[in-house]
């Protein structure tokens, strides 16, 4: 029941940075799409290649839209 909540407040936030936490990672990246039940993160790194990654929703301890500074 809360993944159905959790997949529909995330789709309404495709192209936010954001942050996962599961079990052992953290994932800081783009959250690039959203289905009934995987996310999909773009994890942006400093080099030329980005990092797709896959996350089960009910492998999600937390999520976090962080705040750009000003």
């Amino acid at each position: 029941m809360f993944q159905a909540t959790l997949a529909a407040e995330l789709a309404t936030r495709v192209g936010s940075r954001v942050e996962i936490a599961t079990g052992n990672n953290l994932i800081e990246g783009v959250l690039s799409g959203v289905t009934d039940d995987l996310v999909l993160v773009v994890k942006i790194d400093t080099g030329y290649d980005n990092t797709t990654v896959y996350l089960s929703l009910d492998a999600i301890n937390f999520v976090r839209f962080p705040v750009a500074a000003a």
